[in-house]
């Protein structure tokens, strides 16, 4: 997978230099020093996945963001073929002893879901169920679609960077034919379903409960309207900011795109001289992420008795609905009503 340079901070001051919001940048040091720490202390996890498998975390970690309150999702996938596993299930259960007892040493909050989701794929099991009926069952759906969107490799970043391209090959297999005008409406359309995905789970658990487990639940509505958005659209503005200008989306480009972190992308738009017309809104964007990352630094008990406030709950989500409206602006000026952007609608 071609890396492009990380993208340097856009945000232009009251003094005309660029700089990038304080908190984002500490986090982005933070995450990048936390997430060695946790490699570094790994005794048996390399020397078992190398060659094999890679380990990619997905989540705070992943987006440069994680707080000291955040949780770590891993995904593990081998480079298995034909049905046969290149990791065997004995190394597997090595591997995730060992990150287990390292997450727990570092005092890293415990794998969600008691270590259900730290599962182990083959990429063969990423491609091959990409629109079949399995994928959602199976969470490859998931799996696949965070490693795209927002991963970041703990181990083995060569066979990391293999299956990406792999998975990338897949949603551009028409490319030769298309070359020049290709949409990318395949993996569009995925990242749109990931996204409704997110909103329909958090809308099927919305039944009565008491007070303090609905107040999860619009802690976790609150995120969802802020990270897991900025996740999916800040994919989509980069495709169609780079359809609008090439008329085309090469593997290249896509390659880029996932190399990038969501706020990175931001930047990167925030950089393109012929989105000038953007910038104030690309600006505020990133100036309403950072208030919500500032207004979640707390732990989730801290959380609990904010959101019990009626006024202090409702000011989370109006923040929360001028975030979505401003992801809709900037798709707005990005889309340029194009061909990709009307696909993107209906």
């Amino acid at each position: 997978m071609t890396q492009r340079s990380k993208p340097r901070s856009s945000r232009t001051s009251s003094n005309g230099r660029a700089e990038l919001g304080d908190l984002l940048n500490r986090r982005r040091e933070q995450t990048l020093v936390r997430f060695a720490e946790l490699r570094d202390n790994l005794t048996q996890a390399d020397g078992i996945c190398r060659g094999k498998a890679c380990v990619y975390a997905t989540g705070s970690f992943a987006r440069g963001e994680a707080s000291q309150h955040s949780d770590l999702d891993l995904f593990i996938v081998g480079q298995g073929r034909d049905g046969k596993r290149s990791l065997g299930r004995l190394d597997e259960i090595l591997l995730k002893a060992d990150l287990i007892e390292v997450t727990r040493r570092l005092g890293i909050p415990e794998f969600s879901g008691d270590g259900q989701y730290l599962v182990h794929y083959t990429a063969e099991q990423l491609v091959r169920s990409l629109g079949k009926p399995e994928d959602d069952a199976t969470n490859t759906f998931t799996a696949r679609l965070l490693m795209i969107l927002e991963s970041r490799p703990l181990l083995d970043a060569e066979v990391y960077r293999s299956v990406v391209d792999e998975v990338l090959g897949a949603y551009w297999q028409d490319f030769e034919d298309h070359r020049n005008e290709f949409v990318p409406a395949f993996l569009a359309n995925d990242i749109l379903r990931l996204w409704r995905t997110f909103c329909v789970n958090y809308e099927a658990g919305t039944a009565r409960v008491p007070e303090e487990k609905r107040a999860k639940r619009r802690i976790k509505n609150y995120k969802l309207k802020h990270s897991r958005l900025l996740t999916c659209y800040s994919a989509l503005l980069y495709l169609l900011s780079v359809y609008d200008r090439a008329h085309t989306v090469t593997p290249i480009d896509a390659s880029e795109m996932a190399a990038m972190t969501p706020t990175e992308r931001i930047e990167w738009l925030r950089q393109q001289a012929g989105l000038a017309d953007a910038h104030a809104a690309l600006d505020e964007l990133l100036a309403a992420y950072e208030r919500f990352l500032d207004s979640t630094d707390m732990s989730e008990a801290e959380l609990i008795k904010k959101f019990l406030t009626p006024a202090a709950r409702r000011g989370y989500m109006e923040s929360a609905h001028h975030f979505g409206d401003s992801v809709f602006r900037v798709m707005e000026i990005v889309g340029r009503q194009n061909r990709f952007l009307r696909l993107l609608v209906v």
